[in-house]
């Protein structure tokens, strides 16, 4: 009655070219995105009308667009095709762009990065890989964008002040444009083409189920960790390069700074990670990623003259921040059901931008009323208050989640199939959609029977 496939098989070839070239457009966005970042308060006296509080604006507003628009971007892809809408945003995105590239004042940047935030294509690009993908592979190809995303954003913090120094910053919206120029043609080219398009629970926002994901204290928890932590990057962005130049480091060399931090704080978090995942010690290194915010910022608002206390407390602040980059996914994942986890992720993604947003007006504000120590206290306090957060949040159930295809069944079947599934070792949880031919499963990989699975699935596939 039900055909699956097996779930210890390799991606196709498709697959694998799907991946990777919806995760190369993923890439070549953001680092358009986040390049600007560490440079623009930097550069500002190019631009007429700059203060503090519209440059720390130009910096986040793409963040206010993007909360405002992702969803209902990932909506329209449903109705009028993935590509179509894929492409719509990255003309905007481009757009964008060249406006903020011919712009000689602030507000000129400011109107170029919201209409850069415009091109809110994060939810059709999840929808168009789930449907080019199985649904055994489903997981490994979003983690995989996911990957993606955290490698553009450490390239685009190294290289942004590298660029500036030579093209300026309308030379990096130059090549913003050009990088979603060339994103186009991997949508036109590259990415294949799917069969059919459906919803998909795991990757995109189902309206109907809004309510339920809002209840969920666990899941507001974890939003409003991710709209804390990205108000606190994009706050302190507003001034860090402004505090490393006035501590005696030209804004040419800032990479010097960017990269070794960026590549050593990547090393020591790998065995928390690993702590945290495989020893199932998720809480106490979520609490000590947060602890170790509040410490780097609290002492940056008192030790941000001095350049080796700057870089190495700097240092710090990203030891933390990339842990919890790494954590909340996962906990988004963990914590959601799985039929559910499409619209969790779009929630927290509005959160996230919706961080970064306030993060940027809040930093600009602040250092131009009352110096670079109040928004370090401030973003220190933001920390403090998700450490209370997050004391609450119950510890989290070790679980993964796993797809497999069905086809339609009656009700009896499907219970029969649903307390079958049930009895293995290692699931706790079965969510069966036959409008999607897919049963979400919740799984504990370290106790999951996969050989008992695997004949269950065979049996059904020859009833």
């Amino acid at each position: 009655m039900a055909k699956l496939q097996d779930i210890t098989s390799p991606m196709t070839s498709l697959e694998r070219r799907a991946t990777f070239s919806l995760a190369s457009i993923y890439a070549l966005r953001m680092l358009g995105l986040f390049m600007i970042l560490p440079v623009l308060s930097l550069f500002s006296e190019q631009l007429e009308g700059a203060t503090p509080l519209l440059i720390g604006l130009a910096i986040s507003i793409y963040g206010l667009s993007q909360a405002l628009l992702q969803i209902p971007f990932g909506l329209l892809s449903d109705r009028f095709g993935r590509k179509k809408i894929i492409i719509i945003g990255l003309i905007l995105f481009s757009a964008g762009s060249l406006v903020a590239a011919v712009s000689t004042t602030i507000y000129g940047v400011l109107l170029g990065r919201a209409l850069q935030g415009c091109g809110a294509i994060a939810a059709a690009i999840m929808a168009l890989l789930a449907d080019l993908t199985q649904e055994v592979h489903r997981t490994k190809a979003m983690a995989t964008i996911g990957a993606s995303i955290g490698i553009s954003f450490g390239v685009a913090i190294t290289l942004g002040p590298v660029l500036a120094a030579y093209i300026g910053i309308q030379g990096i919206f130059y090549l913003t444009a050009i990088l979603a120029v060339i994103a186009i043609f991997v949508v036109l080219f590259i990415v294949p083409n799917p069969q059919k398009s459906i919803v998909h629970c795991d990757a995109e926002v189902v309206p109907t189920q809004i309510k339920h994901v809002l209840k969920n204290t666990d899941l507001l928890r974890l939003n409003y960790g991710i709209f804390i932590l990205h108000l606190i990057l994009t706050a302190s962005f507003v001034v860090l390069p402004l505090l490393i130049r006035e501590a005696g480091l030209d804004a040419e060399r800032h990479w010097q700074v960017y990269l070794p931090i960026l590549i050593t704080s990547m090393a020591v978090i790998i065995p928390f990670i690993i702590l945290a995942e495989k020893k199932r010690q998720m809480k106490k290194v979520f609490i000590g990623a947060i602890l170790t915010l509040v410490i780097a910022n609290f002492s940056l608002s008192y030790f941000y003259e001095n350049l080796t206390l700057l870089i190495g407390l700097l240092w710090l602040f990203f030891c933390g921040f990339n842990l919890l980059e790494a954590t909340l996914p996962s906990l988004i994942s963990k914590t959601a059901p799985g039929d559910l986890k499409g619209t969790a992720m779009g929630a927290y993604s509005s959160s996230q931008f919706m961080g970064a947003f306030l993060g940027g007006v809040t930093g600009g504000w602040l250092y131009g009323e009352y110096g670079a120590q109040a928004v370090f206290l401030c973003t220190g306090i933001a920390a403090a208050s998700w450490v209370l957060v997050a004391l609450f949040m119950r510890t989290p159930c070790y679980l993964a989640n796993l797809l497999i295809s069905l086809e339609t069944v009656d009700n009896e079947q499907a219970s029969q199939f649903s307390h079958e599934l049930l009895a293995i070792d290692g699931i706790a949880e079965a969510r069966l959609h036959f409008e999607e031919n897919t049963a979400y499963l919740k799984v504990d990989n370290q106790v999951l029977n996969k050989m008992h699975l695997q004949e269950l699935l065979s049996r059904w596939s020859k009833e």
